[in-house]
């Protein structure tokens, strides 16, 4: 969806800019009852959430699909030769109505959804699709921005040639130069491939949420971690059952895998997690072919042999080779690691009397054994250290550290649910730069895993800035009755992670929305996040604040190296496991020819020069896998790793220098977060760090040799 936010008056956004060279449209009449329609004299005019009804969404988006189309026919109808001004400028301006109610309504449909927010997606998204296809295979919309992009005339400023540039490619690469007869096919795939990513996301949390184990036998949970029980005991108590109860949502599925010495279970919940969507009532496994294969259609008839060079063109990485090849040098150099982890651990379950062959739903176990013998450590030991207040405290610190940012809790702006808190963020200067939306806890309306989002960018219209609305949403393990919310190390560094995404967005600056946050190539936005991960395990960090929830103890040193010391024990595997991820997503999207045959033997073959654990029949991540078949990362998922050797490089600068180094703090904010997609991100990069990414910087972070 488009990523634009209106929050101007309601003459204001009819009248048109003040620059002439806009056109002004005239706009049907709003009914201003509604409140998504209606001006928000709200503080920095946030959501009116408590206001908005589901029956407020249709109506809404009916009324700003007219406004855009209003819109569009007056970018059309303009008498005055194109220009910069009255075309490109005004296209991307328009819309900005319908970008604030998808805005409230998409991201709600993740993090707060229901069955009739759902139904309603199914049947707004046909709508906004059809309006996507008209706007970008219009033809005289097109030969308007083709005008201005072979005659852009002579004052364009840095930012304006690139969204020229960015606008043209964007009508050429959705059919705009197509042939009548092939616009049709084009408005058939997209919208059969739109219906269809939107199905395959419900199905996907309908199976996870389908599913629950409850343990009624005291003996078969007495071995477990207190955390563990108590968080499985919150989990039946809310579903109105008894004893304990392990569901397939993360906080609660991994530590009872990683805890539990009961095979049977384990293997029952990890059967289940891994064949979620795979047949059944919410099957996926047809719409994973029909996804595939309808890309590869939109891709060969845009002129691309397959989906994966469609995409890959305006990436970082710019082609498949290039992927292709980073993928496997990456594998080459990591592999052979994995495979002894794998022997390491397997001849470890053995001295405890394991016998057999170790299979993936004993590696949890085994490995956190492992672990807790190698390096004294365990989620035991660290959760206490890591009260979730705390954690909070110390990302808000080095965001101040780093940047000068201060966090402030506004309980006069609407929040969606009760969990969630809103803060105003300042710079050291005052100057207000967004508001951050905090969403800590699982809940069945809320999807699996963590992300950040907007419901607003950043932009400057007619001298007047607007700043972004920064949401933040995770699924951590909630507090209970004895206890708070205590975080494992990988939810310290989830945080971190989803917290550098916000920073991208918080620290924009930019006059055209479009380009600003997190707009940039896929590719290239994970490096502001996963560069955070890296203070998790810096001491000087920690000692900030990092304490024991009950004692007050500063995290002891040797936690920190035992913590690093188990992070590289397995960061072959864990490499090697997201490389899986990545190759199995190239495999989908390099096909050359439609697929009808079965989807677990095509994962299973794309996934083997990756196995490390057996492979189990009857299992397949693809039918879950909502990344690449829901979500923005079709053929782009090994961005990940990508993103990895951009930050493993960028971080080695602060190691240099020093980790709250402000000089390099602010070339990385004036050079990556600030900048978002107005330039190539390797030239940002370069910029940056004074030379081009290298392999190299990853593997020595995980303690590793490059093989030669």
């Amino acid at each position: 969806m488009k990523k634009t936010f209106w929050i101007m008056t309601l003459a204001a956004f009819a009248a048109g800019c003040a620059d002439n060279s806009i056109p002004r449209a005239q706009l049907p009449e709003l009914d201003t009852t509604n409140p998504l329609l209606a001006q928000w004299e709200t503080p920095h005019a946030t959501p009116p959430f408590s206001k908005i009804e589901l029956a407020h969404y249709e109506p809404a988006f009916e009324a700003a699909i007219a406004c855009q189309r209003a819109e569009i026919d007056a970018i059309v109808n303009n008498p005055a030769k194109p220009t910069f001004g009255n075309t490109i400028a005004a296209l991307e301006r328009s819309g900005e109505l319908l970008g604030r109610i998808e805005g409230v309504f998409y991201n709600l449909l993740s993090a707060d959804t229901s069955d009739e927010m759902q139904e309603i997606a199914l049947r707004v998204q046909p709508k906004l699709t059809e309006l996507s296809n008209d706007i970008s295979l219009n033809p005289e919309l097109f030969a308007r921005v083709k005008a201005v992009y072979e005659h852009p005339g002579c004052c364009l400023k840095k930012d304006d040639k690139k969204l020229l540039e960015d606008t043209y490619k964007s009508f050429a690469r959705n059919g705009a130069a197509l042939s009548d007869a092939d616009k049709e096919l084009y408005r058939q795939y997209t919208s059969e491939l739109s219906a269809l990513t939107l199905q395959f996301g419900q199905n996907a949390l309908a199976a996870t949420n389908a599913f629950a184990l409850n343990i009624t036998d005291p003996k078969q949970v007495a071995e477990l971690p207190a955390f563990v029980k108590e968080g499985m005991a919150a989990d039946a108590k809310a579903r109105g059952e008894k004893g304990w109860t392990v569901t397939l949502q993360a906080p609660s599925y991994v530590p009872f895998v990683t805890y539990s010495s009961n095979r049977a279970l384990k293997e029952k919940l990890w059967r289940a997690y891994n064949s979620r969507a795979l047949g059944g009532q919410y099957d996926n496994t047809e719409i994973v072919r029909k996804i595939a294969n309808t890309r590869l259609k939109i891709a060969n008839l845009l002129g691309y042999k397959c989906y994966a060079d469609y995409v890959l063109e305006r990436r970082m990485a710019k082609d498949t080779p290039t992927v292709e090849a980073f993928l496997e040098e990456l594998l080459a150099a990591t592999k052979e690691h994995a495979d002894r982890e794998y022997r390491t651990v397997s001849d470890y379950a053995a001295k405890l009397g394991f016998e057999g062959e170790l299979m993936p739903w004993d590696w949890g176990y085994y490995s956190q054994k492992y672990r807790d013998a190698e390096y004294a450590l365990n989620d035991e030991v660290v959760k206490p250290y890591f009260q979730l207040e705390n954690v909070k405290k110390g990302v808000f610190l080095l965001a101040n550290k780093l940047y000068g940012l201060n966090f402030t809790p506004n309980p006069e702006i609407d929040v969606y649910h009760p969990d969630v808190t809103a803060y105003d963020v300042t710079d050291e200067k005052g100057r207000f730069m967004a508001v951050l939306y905090l969403d800590f806890f699982p809940r069945a309306s809320k999807r699996s895993g963590a992300w950040m989002t907007e419901y607003r960018g950043t932009k400057i219209v007619d001298g007047e800035e607007t700043r972004p609305l920064v949401s933040l949403v995770m699924n951590f393990t909630k507090p209970t009755g004895e206890k708070p919310s205590l975080l494992t190390f990988d939810e310290v560094e989830t945080f971190l992670h989803e917290f550098g995404h916000s920073l991208h967005g918080m620290l924009a600056e930019g006059r055209y929305e479009s380009q600003t946050g997190t707009s940039v190539y896929r590719d290239f936005v994970e490096l502001p996040s996963q560069i955070m991960e890296n203070w998790a395990t810096e001491k000087e960090f920690l000692d900030l604040w990092a304490v024991h929830y009950r004692t007050g103890e500063p995290i002891p040193a040797e936690i920190v190296e035992s913590i690093v010391a188990a992070k590289n024990f397995l960061a072959a595997y864990g490499n090697v496991r997201q490389l899986s991820f990545g190759m199995t997503d190239m495999a989908w999207h390099t096909i050359a020819e439609p697929y009808e045959g079965d989807v677990v033997a095509f994962e299973r073959a794309s996934m083997a020069p990756t196995q490390v654990l057996p492979a189990v029949d009857g299992t397949a991540m693809a039918p879950a896998f909502s990344h690449i078949f829901a979500g923005g990362y079709a053929a782009g998922y090994y961005g990940y790793k990508w993103a990895e050797v951009l930050e493993a490089d960028a971080f080695s600068l602060f190691k240099e220098k020093g980790i709250f180094n402000r000089e390099v703090s602010g070339s990385f904010r004036d050079n990556v977060l600030s900048k978002g997609g107005t330039e190539d991100p390797m030239d940002l990069y370069v910029r940056f760090r004074g030379h081009k990414p290298e392999t190299r910087a990853l593997i020595e972070k995980m303690g590793l040799k490059k093989e030669n």
